[in-house]
Parts: structure tokens; C-alpha cells; sequence
């Protein structure tokens, strides 16, 4: 090949691929699919394993990184027909080896660079070229820590250059329409929804279900619409009116908005209910519902523990026979982790599948560092640069909620039981995305 042909990425010969953050379905679709594109064309891919649990503690004599410990260096025997299968390759967990920097001046803190040190001398110990980051928003962060860091270092230092695909269940990213998973998970926890609506006409209850989205309530919301939900409640419904002077939750007010459900449907005829909850609802509640939950490296509430659905079934059976003089059965049921290893369906492997053929093509085509790989229209590739998804100030990225009002909230709304108070149950402003 002609020097004058050379792709930007041919000086990119080992490749890193770190997954941190919850699992979710087509995780090993994005991994196989990128392993794959670099070994096909004659590079070393190296997985690590656990996130960046290893990377983070790394030491030149006390902890050095050791093949098949800490990592692997695949072949394509590795990779190999492994887009559907469930869980993830290289495993995940939530280390946060940026989790002391909360501002820019604090790259130039050594202490709080700690770390991210570690991480970019692994790195370069083990020769990498470029780090694949697949995770969340708080992976995210941690890519553009590194690219940051680095921007830092003496002009003839190695440099590792990073791109990021975007993963989570909760589909809560800006820069990219849907992300891989959100499909499989919204179908799998549906399924379950359908099946307590059942349960629940059979016996006259009323379940409360709590689904898994932090931030925002994309997951909510396409449960509520694919199970056929009688009520969706998520983050994005919550204004002032349900909030005290210090913003937590009026807890008593949405119970009697799920009471005002139960009673609209009772005059139909239909004395059951299934409510989907968003797990987020959980960060809002009064501090005696959240006494000694534990939180992560990130700092978020450990929301599984809180059980949001169980804490609001109490207060509903409450305010149901206070209402009415009548006892109704109210049960707390949680959704979410079972979805997050579900078996993959087609399009989520096709969509992770194009993404990490996405980190191939940023990196050896594109030649791009310190970008997301993400997609439109019809799976086609585009790459978003990280100072478009991140604060420059804060360093922290954006929440993408459903914007009360907008079609897909619209849609939610028009499938659910009318209480006649509708539409007006957006209760917030209209959130800019």
C-alpha cells in the first residue's frame, strides 16, 4: 500500500476492550463483533476482565496485569458465535477510577489522578494502542477522563487512543437513538407484566411493579406499553405539585393518584390493576425510606435494596381503604435484574453487532480518539465527539429523559386507564433534552 494510502488507524496494532457498568442483552454481540473486526484485519484484541478493577490497582512490581488473571488476548475461537449468548465475555463491574475528579482543575491533582494513572500505565505496559469503552454514562465519564489525562501528558508520551459505545438498559444516552438491550429488557419484564395482569384479574389485586431506569423512564414507559399497563409513574411525571419544599416525594399523593386508578377502573368493571414504577422514584423519597442504603463507586443509592414497590403498596392499601371503607390486596413486585442477561433478541445483536464494527471503523478508517460510536436511520454509523456529550465544566454528561408531552409520552398515556384527569398528569415542565 502506498504511504499515501494509509488509513489514519494502521498504527493501531492491539486494541483493549474494557466493559464496565451493568450487564445488559448483546453485550458479547458488541464485543464479538468488534474483536472480530480487528482480528480479521491482523490485530491483537485484548479483553479486560471486570471493568477496570484490575487497571485501576496496576503497579509495575505489586500488581502487574497477567494473561488469562486479568486479561485475555482473544482469538477468534474466543469470539466466535457468541453474539446471542447471554452475560458478558470479559465480565463487568462499577470500578470508577475517576471517581475522585469532580472538576477539571483536579487533573492537575496527582493524588486524585491516582487511578487514572494506573489505568494508562497498564495500558502501556501491555502495549495497547487504543482502549474500546462499552458502558454507561458513567463509563462514559471515565473514557473522557482518560482522553483528558492524557491530554495532559508531555508531547512525546504514548498515547491510547479511546472511542466509547454506548450501553445501557435504562436508554437514557444522548447522542444515539436507542441503545443495545433496551428492547430485550422492555419485552422480558413486559412478558412479566402480562402475566401479574393475569394473576391480578384473577384475584381482584393490584400489583406494583418496579422496573429498573434510573434517571429517566424510558424503560417504565415501554414496559407500561408493551405489558398493557393500567398506570405508568416515572420520573418525568413528577412536578411540584407531588414534591415537599425540599423536593422529596409526597408519597401520599401518588398513592392517591393509583387509588384514582383503581377507582376508575372499578367503575369499568375491572377490579385489578398492574401500576409500572420507575426506580428512580426511589431517589425522591422522604430520608426514612432511604436510612442506611448503601451507594456505589459512582455515589448512586443502592435502589434495588430500597423496593420501591413494596414501601408504596403499604400506603396505597392504606389510602385505598381509607378512600373506600374496603380492603384491596396491593403487592410490591421488582423488575430489572432478570432482564439485564436475557437472551438477546435480533435486534439488539444487530444493533450491538453494527457498533462494535462502529469502534473498528472510528478507529482504523476515521483515525478518531475521544468519540462515541453511535447509529441512525438504518444502522447507519455516525461518531459523536465526547466534548458534545460531556460538560466541560462539571465534566458530568446529560440525562436524555422522556420529554413530557412528546409523542413517545403521549403514547404511554393515551394506552393507559383514563382517570379524567388526563392529560394534565404531566405534572413538571416540559424538561429540555
Amino acid at each position: 500500500m502506498a504511504l499515501t494510502e494509509r488509513r489514519a488507524g494502521d498504527a493501531i496494532r492491539r486494541v483493549g476492550i474494557v466493559f464496565s457498568g451493568g450487564p445488559a442483552p448483546a453485550a458479547n454481540a458488541v464485543i464479538s463483533a468488534a474483536a472480530i473486526s480487528f482480528l480479521e484485519d491482523g490485530r491483537e484484541v485484548v479483553g479486560f476482565f471486570h471493568g477496570y478493577t484490575n487497571l485501576q490497582e496496576y503497579h509495575p512490581v505489586t500488581h502487574r496485569l497477567l494473561p488469562d488473571e486479568h486479561y485475555r488476548v482473544f482469538t477468534e475461537k474466543d469470539v466466535r458465535g457468541i453474539r446471542n449468548e447471554r452475560g458478558i465475555v470479559i465480565g463487568t463491574a462499577r470500578a470508577n477510577p475517576g471517581a475522585k475528579i469532580k472538576g477539571p482543575s483536579d487533573f492537575d491533582d496527582p493524588e486524585k489522578t491516582a487511578r487514572l494513572r494506573h489505568v494508562y500505565e497498564a495500558l502501556v505496559d501491555l502495549q495497547i494502542d487504543a482502549l474500546i469503552s462499552i458502558g454507561g454514562d458513567d463509563t462514559l465519564k471515565t473514557a473522557n477522563f482518560l482522553k483528558l489525562y492524557q491530554d495532559r501528558l508531555p508531547p512525546e508520551a504514548r498515547r491510547v487512543r479511546i472511542v466509547h459505545l454506548p450501553k445501557t438498559i435504562d436508554n437514557d444516552y444522548h447522542g444515539i437513538d436507542f441503545t443495545f438491550g433496551f428492547f430485550t429488557s422492555v419485552d422480558f419484564m413486559a412478558k412479566s407484566v402480562l402475566n401479574l395482569a393475569a394473576d391480578a384479574e384473577a384475584t381482584s389485586a393490584c400489583f406494583l411493579v418496579e422496573t429498573m431506569g434510573r434517571k429517566a423512564g424510558w424503560l417504565s414507559y415501554g414496559v407500561g406499553i408493551a405489558g398493557e399497563a393500567s398506570l405508568v409513574v416515572a420520573v418525568e411525571d413528577v412536578g411540584p405539585e407531588w414534591r415537599d419544599e425540599r423536593g422529596h416525594l409526597l408519597v401520599d399523593r401518588v398513592a392517591d393518584h393509583i387509588v384514582d386508578v383503581l377507582l376508575a377502573r372499578e367503575q369499568r368493571g375491572a377490579h385489578w390493576a398492574v401500576i409500572v414504577l420507575a426506580e428512580g422514584l426511589a431517589e425522591m423519597l422522604p430520608p426514612g425510606f432511604l436510612d442506611g442504603v448503601a451507594r456505589d463507586e459512582h455515589g448512586h443509592v443502592s435502589l434495588g435494596t430500597v423496593n420501591l414497590g413494596r414501601a408504596m403498596s403499604s400506603v396505597v392499601t392504606a389510602r385505598y381503604q381509607a378512600r373506600t371503607g374496603r380492603k384491596k390486596k396491593v403487592t410490591g413486585v421488582q423488575l430489572g435484574y432478570e432482564s439485564r442477561c436475557a437472551a438477546p433478541h435480533a435486534y439488539d445483536v444487530m444493533l450491538g453487532s453494527q457498533l462494535g464494527i462502529g469502534a473498528y471503523r472510528a478507529l482504523v478508517e476515521e483515525g478518531l480518539d475521544g468519540h462515541m460510536v453511535s447509529v441512525s436511520g438504518q444502522l447507519d454509523l455516525r461518531y459523536v465527539p465526547f466534548q458534545e456529550l460531556v460538560d466541560p465544566e462539571t465534566l458530568v454528561t446529560q440525562v436524555r429523559f422522556v420529554q413530557p408531552g412528546s409523542d413517545f409520552h403521549h403514547l404511554a398515556r393515551f394506552l393507559e386507564t383514563r382517570t379524567g384527569k388526563l392529560p394534565a398528569f404531566s405534572l413538571g415542565p416540559r424538561r429540555e433534552t
